[in-house]
């Protein structure tokens, strides 16, 4: 006989754990199936991907129970320095003279993934099926039928709702028939940590050039997250230089503002493209996270935006117990797309338009780019208003997403 839950979330990830824990106790009843098994991972590496947190993200995780877990790992982001090299114009972002306490913070993404794991370990309501992997999704009339193998042996859940968090090449995705918009960038990202003579003391960098964006972020005392992006027909020669070629050509791209690097961590090329589920939704299936929008790291806004996908679901959910309805009804969906919409659309256009205005190299549109950059410079209104977008604080925001 199928075990039947109200909801079930494919995918433990960032975002999938993350949704898990707020429906936690809600009154439905949730599994959580995810294919690696869960562990805390003490040792801290060099080369470690690292995440810049929105303060809404952040007051969100605060409201989930999450941050009391991170044990003091992140580093608050005070002020962003935005810059394009070869042109006059740049941006200057200081919090506290807009009157905001920090735009965010940089974490590993480890330390995140510790904290939800803490914090689903205190979770007494979810259904954690763990090491599992779904091999065969089967949609009925009410309900929809998954087959998971745990531990060699299958199971039978079904479900009034599915919600796939599973990842940019979404087996949930997939097996619903809902289609993508794949944009390839032909660009690949070196994500790794290093060491910089001068401490950053809060400060981000964004540095745009020829070949792609650079950013810095700030891990405390004298280490920083890099993320260098480059043609991606170059990328295998940069993968292999040695540490002191590689240093010399971050260097090069980003230039001596945190005086000279060192110990950069071990690195490899990831390959850049936005993937754009065409539909949020299917008959009983919805889709958050990456397993809806793949973006480009350019803003850091993809672990922030599926962080706001998996509120505003929640959201509903626990709107939807207290109304006695059914969380996979056809309104309840109808409902999630009208309110993430908006919100994934500005964000998915505002972070392809901005690798291609800032790529391209037409003269006219530079002189237009260096301009555009003192003014908004020399606008703390409008500052203040760009850095609230960045912040996450942008159409129907969680109630959680507020909290302070």
């Amino acid at each position: 006989m199928d075990e039947l839950h109200d909801i079930v979330i494919v995918g433990g990830g960032l975002v999938g754990s993350s949704l898990a824990i707020a429906l936690d106790g809600c009154g439905f009843r949730v599994a959580l199936v995810e294919a690696a098994l869960p562990r805390v991972s003490a040792q801290p590496s060099y080369d470690e991907r690292n995440l810049a947190l929105a303060r809404a993200s952040i007051n969100a995780l605060q409201s989930l129970g999450v941050w009391a877990h991170i044990d003091n790992h992140a580093t608050p982001i005070e002020r962003i320095h935005i810059s394009r090299r070869g042109e006059f114009g740049a941006v200057h972002l200081d919090a506290a003279k807009l009157g905001l306490p920090a735009f965010g913070a940089v974490l590993p993404a480890r330390e995140l993934g510790n904290a939800l794991l803490r914090r689903l370990d205190e979770c007494s309501a979810l259904d954690r099926v763990v090491p599992a992997k779904v091999t065969g999704i089967f949609p009925e009339p009410d309900t929809i039928t998954l087959t998971v193998q745990e531990d060699g042996t299958e199971r039978r859940l079904g479900t009034r709702l599915l919600v796939g968090a599973d990842g940019t090449e979404s087996f949930v995705r997939g097996n619903a028939g809902i289609e993508v918009q794949r944009t390839d960038y032909a660009q690949s990202a070196f994500v790794t940590t290093l060491t910089t003579e001068r401490a950053l003391d809060g400060i981000a960098y964004e540095r745009f050039t020829d070949s792609g964006p650079v950013a810095l972020l700030p891990l405390g005392q004298h280490r920083a997250g890099l993320v260098l992006t480059m043609p991606a027909d170059d990328a295998d020669r940069v993968a292999a230089l040695d540490d002191a070629s590689f240093l010399e050509l971050v260097h090069e791209r980003f230039g001596y503002r945190a005086g000279r690097l060192s110990r950069p961590g071990t690195r490899k090329p990831y390959p850049l493209a936005r993937v754009l589920a065409n539909s949020l939704t299917a008959p009983r299936t919805v889709l958050v996270g990456n397993a809806a929008q793949t973006v480009h790291p350019l803003g850091a806004q993809g672990f922030n935006l599926g962080l706001r996908d998996a509120l505003s679901l929640s959201e509903l959910l626990v709107q939807a117990i207290q109304d006695d309805a059914d969380p996979g009804s056809p309104d309840l969906l109808a409902r999630y797309v009208q309110r993430r919409q908006p919100d994934r659309d500005a964000t998915t256009s505002f972070s392809d338009d901005l690798v291609r205005l800032m790529g391209n190299e037409f003269l006219p549109l530079r002189v237009m780019r260096s301009l555009a950059f003192s003014a908004l410079d020399r606008l703390p209104p409008l500052k203040r208003r760009v850095a609230l977008r960045g912040m996450g604080f942008r159409g129907d925001v969680s109630a959680r997403a507020l909290s302070r």
